[in-house]
């Protein structure tokens, strides 16, 4: 049967949908993008620089279309030589190798795979080849593992339920003898890192079991208590000389949620997170956490926030050992949405004040990585439609941009190696990774290595333009975005236009490869128009924050003046235009519907009806609150339901095809009922695609498909007037065909 589905969804693609541009019949001529290719599309990640900086093995993620999962092999190359030295390490079809990391000499490696059964073990390989090597055999598997810095072990983390445990591993033959247990707590460890010295393990674990939740459900009491008051955890360390642990948190006032070690191992930073049960949820408790310092020395700890519903990131420390920084909010009094900061002082001036840097810069900071010496700062920032390489200069507190590619653009670097590498998409170039010998070539190509080339069928393809614009909204801000032209653009001709609304709102359509499946609408005729309405990142905080307390008004304003913008330039055929979103482009395409009937077309994906009844169903509130004007909706519901779609449910005119996910925390179902059913009720054409997950994005990528080609279908339907909507009668007939 799982045979009989995958043959329908690729049928059912070409078939009914068709690899664009059907004029790709004539010999040699290159055929445009698919929803099938972009499935297929395989992706890079997790990579290891060897010790001496000269290779680096990544893994590649390849789609499993009948198990609807991911399959993982290894691969290696050279950081020098580049494509032509690739070579892949692993071959298992229907197994997974991934985290692969070098011995500290460089001689081989180790990785997890579940490649001798269902459990994940370690494995260990030489880099010249040969047959892996299985060096645990963990009755309950292994879910992460890491080397120490002296190379002479070989950590992981391995159990079952409330019985997760560190075991190590002798670097020298791993493998050869028993594996010796480190931890022996009552309960199981959680976050681990081991200290630059080698000698001692920092980790996590809860302070009693919870033994009442585990009674309940051996028991079969299976009922979900919402905000369950679990234990909190503490942070501890365990001396690697004598096995002995050690207590270091022993407060009832907050939970550990996160650790770093400084390079000298003299310093520990951590996250401690309200134990307010009502504030320890999946997006709350970043807000109601705080950071600490730990003096390794003197067995200290020093509070260094103590604010509330203000997040921070961090701690980061300098290479140098001299600097502790972290991110925050411009404005640390309270709640709000200002640009991020990064605040810095001397790691060793207990007590002292954090000093603000780049307040000139107008928007987000972040610590990517330091240089060396610890007076540099790097990040990476969007800068509209693009994203950059900046610098801050920790003691000036100045931002410099460093790169200016007309692309979406991530620079990294190894904390171990110090390797950087470059991950690059531009319009006609799928995400790619390279390496850079230093940050003073970084602008000059000719120097970057490539080292990925993981779609390389995808390299000769038909492409549309994709590029920048720029225009005025009705208040005379400047906004931007991102067009496609269709494959074989005529000047002089116009054609339908799909507007592709991202989410967020907090965030932004970029010049990549293939944003927002511009390439396959191009393919089939449609210019598509991404706008980086008011509310979006990378313009500035009066851009961003423009909605506060007016949210959908002016960014449908903006949306529909670059709609307009298009139309004005010849481009886009006004009786022909469609609209989708997922997520908050779903909130925005909910209230394109109910305020303009100028489009023939909409999806809605994941998207709000009703503020006051979402506010209870999602796991956001405080965050939408802002943006609503920030009255507690309990004491005033009127800005809520002001800025509800469903309030203006009469004016609906136009065709629209709804999906979600069942389970969707972020955006729950309910939302998208409420839709389907108002529109049912007035008359409205409309659909509604349920998609099994309890994610806000659809989980199985056989539905992601099936999400994309129905849109497509729709929009050619009500937009176009060709085709046929999607219908689940033809689904069985072409399962029907191929029975046969």
């Amino acid at each position: 049967m799982k045979k009989l589905s995958l043959t329908f969804l690729f049928f059912f693609v070409l078939t009914t949908f068709g690899y664009p541009q059907s004029s790709s019949n004539v010999e040699n001529e290159p055929r445009t993008l698919t929803f099938l290719d972009m499935r297929e599309m395989k992706s890079t990640g997790s990579y290891a620089p060897s010790p001496d900086g000269n290779w680096m093995l990544y893994t590649l993620r390849v789609p499993n279309w009948e198990s609807a999962e991911d399959q993982t092999d290894i691969h290696l190359v050279s950081l020098t030589e580049g494509l032509s030295s690739h070579k892949q390490m692993t071959f298992t079809e229907e197994k997974s190798e991934r985290s692969p990391r070098w011995a500290t000499d460089g001689s081989y490696f180790v990785f997890i795979s579940n490649r001798d059964g269902d459990s994940n073990q370690l494995f260990q390989m030489r880099v010249d080849g040969g047959e892996a090597r299985k060096i645990t055999k963990a009755k309950d598997g292994v879910s992460n593992f890491d080397f120490s810095k002296d190379g002479k072990w070989i950590v992981y983390r391995s159990g079952k339920d409330e019985d997760v445990q560190l075991y190590a591993l002798p670097a020298e033959n791993p493998g050869d003898g028993e594996p010796i247990q480190l931890t022996s707590g009552t309960t199981s460890v959680s976050d681990w890192e081991i200290a630059p010295s080698g000698d001692r393990i920092y980790f996590t674990r809860p302070d009693h079991p919870d033994t009442d939740n585990i009674t309940r459900m051996e028991k079969g009491f299976t009922v979900d208590v919402k905000n369950y008051e679990t234990p909190l955890e503490s942070l501890w360390y365990i001396d690697l000389s004598t096995k002995e642990e050690h207590r270091i948190t022993n407060d009832s006032g907050y939970t550990v949620a996160g650790m770093v070690v400084s390079d000298d191992g003299k310093w520990v930073g951590f996250t401690g997170t309200s134990s307010d049960r009502y504030k320890r949820n999946i997006t709350e408790q970043r807000i109601n956490a705080d950071l600490f310092l730990y003096d390794v020395d003197n067995m200290t700890i020093e509070r260094l926030t103590e604010n509330e519903e203000v997040a921070e990131s961090g701690p980061s420390f300098s290479p140098d050992g001299k600097w502790i920084a972290f991110v925050s909010s411009d404005d640390m009094s309270g709640y709000n949405m200002k640009s991020r900061k990064v605040y810095v002082r001397e790691v060793d001036k207990k007590g002292g004040a954090f000093r603000k840097l780049g307040t000139k810069y107008n928007d987000h900071l972040g610590i990517g990585f330091w240089s060396e010496d610890g007076n540099t700062i790097y990040f990476n920032a969007g800068i509209k439609v693009t994203s950059q390489l900046m610098t801050l200069d920790v003691n000036t507190g100045d931002v410099k941009q460093i790169t200016n590619e007309k692309a979406r653009m991530t620079v990294s670097q190894d904390e171990d190696t110090g390797v950087l590498m470059v991950n690059y998409s531009d319009p006609m170039t799928p995400s790619t990774m390279y390496s850079i010998s230093s940050l003073d070539k970084i602008n000059d190509r000719s120097t970057w290595i490539q080292i990925t080339d993981a779609n390389p069928e995808l390299n000769n393809l038909a492409l549309g333009k994709q590029y920048e614009i720029n225009y005025a909204s009705t208040d005379g801000k400047e906004v931007g975005g991102v067009v496609f032209l269709p494959v074989g653009y005529e000047e002089g001709k116009r054609y339908p236009l799909v507007v592709s609304i991202h989410g967020g709102p907090a965030g932004a359509d970029y010049l990549s490869f293939n944003e927002n499946s511009g390439q396959v609408y191009a393919g089939e005729g449609y210019v598509m128009f991404c706008p980086n309405y008011r509310g979006s990142t990378n313009y500035g905080e009066n851009h961003r924050t423009d909605i506060v307390g007016n949210y959908f008004p002016q960014a449908f304003d903006d949306i529909m003046a670059g709609v307009d913008y298009l139309i004005a330039e010849g481009i886009v055929d006004g009786d022909k235009m469609g609209a989708m979103g997922w997520s908050a482009g779903g909130h925005w395409s909910n209230w394109i519907l109910t305020h303009t009937d100028r489009f023939k077309a909409i999806s809605s994906g994941a998207g709000t009806m009703n503020w006051i009844s979402m506010y209870a169903q999602s796991d956001v509130q405080r965050n939408r609150r802002y943006y609503l004007g920030d009255t507690p909706m309990y004491e005033d519901f009127e800005p809520f339901w002001e800025q509800s779609p469903l309030k203006y449910i009469k004016n609906a005119k136009t065709p629209t095809m709804v999906h979600v996910v069942e389970g969707d925390p972020r955006v729950p179902s309910p939302q998208s009922v409420e839709l389907h059913m108002a529109l049912k009720k007035l008359g409205v054409d409309t659909e509604l695609f349920m998609y099994p997950g309890k994610s806000h994005g659809i989980p199985d990528t056989r539905n992601r498909l099936v999400k994309a080609v129905s849109e497509m279908a729709w929009m050619d339907y009500y937009v176009r007037g060709i085709g046929e909507k999607f219908s689940w009668q033809q689904v069985l007939k072409t399962l029907e065909k191929e029975t046969e």
